[in-house]
């Protein structure tokens, strides 16, 4: 039996619930300090939720936009492995964590 989860991120965007009127896109990525904060900090301006692997020290990789995102009314929620960012007027619900 296994016992491992696999998880297939290829159609995940597409697979996600997102209301008619929404503008912006879901952004998957890895946040390893390889992509600037600034092209992050763009993609939350555009409106689109980030769902990024981490890859590193989740603080450090992060303290370039995640104050700028908060300061606009975004959120942040680190799940498991990953980081979502959404930016303002997108609610993350986390109650069931």
């Amino acid at each position: 039996m296994n016992d491992g989860f696999e998880l297939d991120l290829r159609n995940a965007e597409g697979e996600m619930d997102v209301p008619d009127d929404y503008d912006g896109d879901v952004t998957l990525g890895v946040l390893d300090g390889t992509t600037p904060d600034e092209e992050w900090l763009a993609e939350v301006d555009d409106g689109s939720v980030l769902f990024l692997a981490v890859e590193g020290d989740l603080n450090e990789l992060a303290a370039g936009f995640a104050g700028d995102v908060k300061e606009a009314g975004g959120s942040l929620v680190h799940f498991r492995e990953f980081l979502v960012v959404a930016p303002p007027g997108v609610d993350v619900d986390a109650e069931r964590l």
